[in-house]
């Protein structure tokens, strides 16, 4: 099999279901950007982290992918099977939080990305969860988006932001405070 096939040379692709659409619309930006993020996860993975935040992320790029299926699907023309998202991968990325924030300080300022390269991977994709979900709201008012997929996309950022305060207090990295600088009188 070719990686290669050539049927997107003039700015068109395929939907599942056949449907060509230009590259630029807005079903391809959505799952092109969950592309994306998956991609950043994986980086995340590759870090010194624990066995149980890698196992964890790999579930998270698995969803992803069920995530782009139906994005990238015609909801009009597929026929396709395809995997689905359940209620329960939201609950499990619920649990997961809740679980690391009862190890964690309470949260009284802002947090500035950063501390280490691993904790602004973390920032880095939690910042491209947030911009697939307003592109999949966006494509959620134009055409069919199953309601779960951008309910994930919105835990899915709050998990990124807990998992980067979770690495830095694993890790001893006070972590990077708002301070909002006020106006002098």
């Amino acid at each position: 099999m070719k990686i290669y096939t050539k049927t997107g040379d003039k700015g068109f692709t395929s939907l599942i279901g056949g449907t060509r659409v230009p590259k630029h619309h807005l079903r391809i930006e959505s799952y092109g950007t969950v592309d994306e993020l998956n991609s950043y996860i994986g980086l995340i993975r590759d870090q010194d982290i624990t066995t149980h935040d890698k196992e964890f992320l790999k579930e998270i790029q698995d969803r992803l992918f069920t995530i782009g299926s139906s994005l990238a699907a015609d909801p009009e023309k597929s026929r396709m099977v395809i995997p689905d998202l359940y209620t329960e991968d939201i609950e499990t990325l619920e649990k997961e939080m809740d679980q690391i924030n009862t190890q964690l300080p309470e949260l009284k300022h802002f947090i500035l990305p950063g501390g280490s390269t691993t904790i602004s991977y973390c920032h880095i994709a939690r910042c491209v969860c947030r911009r697939a979900e307003r592109l999949t709201v966006h494509l959620a008012n134009e055409s069919e988006v199953e309601e779960k997929v951008i309910i994930y996309l919105n835990r899915l950022s709050d998990y990124l932001f807990t998992l980067a305060r979770k690495l830095a207090n694993d890790n001893q990295i006070p972590e990077n405070q708002w301070i909002p600088r006020l106006k002098k009188n």
